[in-house]
């Protein structure tokens, strides 16, 4: 086949034929073009039922997450007026277990304090002897014979008071004892009736059948001797033995009330004996107590009396003393500071947990980190970030699957809460390409004590999670 050329299209001889290979090649590759965009164009392909996509039903949601010791990671640093200082020693290391109110690190500083420490110490030992020499400017003599007397009144007081409370302890006792034998002697007599009742009770149905046997042998002898069968001698003993029968069961039945009306007459008895018990000796209780407070009223008053007569006594003028007292109270502050101060310089965990990281080591100042990083990693969660188009499908109570290239097996766990606010994503897959700004809302699955225990040393671990719909 030829590429005829039109006959009104003249070519000049001169043309190249190079031109004309040229020309050829061009109109072949935009036939090509033209034939594969026909291909590729949906609207020129017809459509088949075999190219409809069929949407598979979702059985789970996965989302990517990270794994959380229980409650809040805490960032151990020292006190804001101690952050300038260095460690000097540092107690701990990753992964140890630390107890609350544990040393966790000794700052560089603490031998200075622990001097301040001695020296307000000292400062408060020098101003209480100063205090001393100004109350001792009073009469030794009159002050020492008061002073005595008020440890007279004291002593009285202080052994009165134990009196009264060893005769209080002993009524107490006594009733408790005297109690506790009549509630016995109450127990005995129920037990006693209960026996005696039962043993009657049952006697009472033996001697019952044995009447309702004599009644039948009396019905059959009396028909028999009504037919002559019998002699009638025979008959009366037969009529003799029901008859006693019947007494026999009254008689029991007789026995039986007095056992019941004898029981309930000494069970009153010993419950009257035991109220009679508790309102006597009530009362003297009652009466000790009130003794009691009297001693501890009037002691209290008379050694009140007393050590206002002493202070009486005293030639102390009030403003030296106060004087006195304030630079012992001035000096007890100092000491105190300088405590509070030493204290700081021992940066103790707050809490039960394990170190998980450490940013501060022995002789380096203290990161803005802070010094460690503790967790609670008995129990880890996993948060998982679920997209907000998918968070209508999670439920709680859930199991969940969790997996990590970092871990050793599938850990699991259960839906346990889920947020209220939607946020902006912050874990992200390391596929770049996977990475937008998606609208997440967190997860929190607690993992299961074999899990737990897989996870703990993976705090902040990037995971996938797959929750079963």
């Amino acid at each position: 086949m030829h590429n005829a050329v039109p006959s009104r299209l003249k070519i000049p001889e001169t043309f190249p034929r190079r031109g004309l290979a040229l020309l050829g090649a061009i109109c072949l590759g935009l036939g090509g073009v033209a034939v594969y965009l026909q291909s590729r164009s949906p609207s020129l392909t017809p459509s088949t039922p075999a190219d409809t996509a069929v949407i598979p039903t979702l059985k789970t949601v996965t989302a990517l997450g990270r794994l959380e010791p229980t409650g809040d990671i805490i960032k151990l640093t020292a006190s804001t007026s101690t952050q300038e200082n260095r460690i000097q020693q540092l107690l701990v290391k990753e992964g140890d277990r630390v107890q609350t109110g544990q040393t966790i690190a000794i700052l560089d500083n603490r031998d200075r304090l622990q001097a301040a420490l001695a020296k307000a110490q000292e400062d408060v030992r020098v101003a209480q002897t100063s205090l001393d020499q100004v109350k001792a400017g009073a009469k030794s003599g009159d002050i020492a014979a008061q002073s005595a007397k008020v440890n007279q009144l004291e002593a009285q007081w202080q052994g009165e008071e134990a009196a009264q409370i060893a005769t209080i302890n002993r009524l107490e006792a006594q009733q408790k004892t005297e109690r506790a034998a009549q509630i016995a002697t109450i127990d005995r007599i129920k037990a006693q009736w209960q026996g005696d009742r039962a043993s009657q009770t049952a006697a009472i149905s033996r001697l019952e059948a044995e009447a309702t046997n004599a009644e039948a042998e009396y019905e059959r002898y009396r028909q028999l001797s009504n037919s002559g069968a019998v002699s009638q001698s025979l008959f009366d003993t037969k009529r003799l033995s029901l008859d006693t029968s019947r007494e026999q069961v009254a008689e029991a039945q007789a026995n039986l009330e007095r056992i019941n009306h004898t029981a309930q007459e000494q069970i009153a008895e010993a419950q009257a004996n035991l109220e009679k018990i508790n309102s006597t000796l009530t009362q003297h209780l009652q009466e000790a107590e009130a003794n009691l407070e009297r001693i501890r009223r009037t002691g209290a008053q008379q050694v009140r009396e007393a050590a206002s007569q002493l202070d009486s006594i005293a030639e102390v003028r009030p403003v030296d003393v106060q004087l006195a007292q304030a630079e012992v109270d001035r000096a007890r502050a100092a000491a105190q500071q300088a405590q509070a101060d030493l204290d700081q310089a021992s940066v103790r965990s707050p809490q039960d947990g394990v170190v998980l990281a450490i940013h501060t080591r022995a002789g380096e100042a203290i990161d803005s980190a802070g010094i460690v990083e503790l967790g609670q990693t008995q129990q880890m969660y996993a948060v998982a970030e679920v997209y907000q188009s998918d968070i209508h499908q999670v439920q709680l109570g859930q199991t969940a699957e969790v997996t990590s290239e970092a871990l050793p097996q599938t850990l699991r766990g259960t839906v346990e809460r889920i947020d209220n606010q939607v946020q902006r994503q912050t874990v992200v897959n390391t596929d770049p390409s996977q990475n937008i700004d998606a609208r997440v809302v967190e997860v929190h699955i607690p993992l299961d004590p074999a899990s737990s225990q897989q996870a703990a040393q993976f705090t902040n671990l990037q995971v996938e999670v797959k929750i079963e719909l």
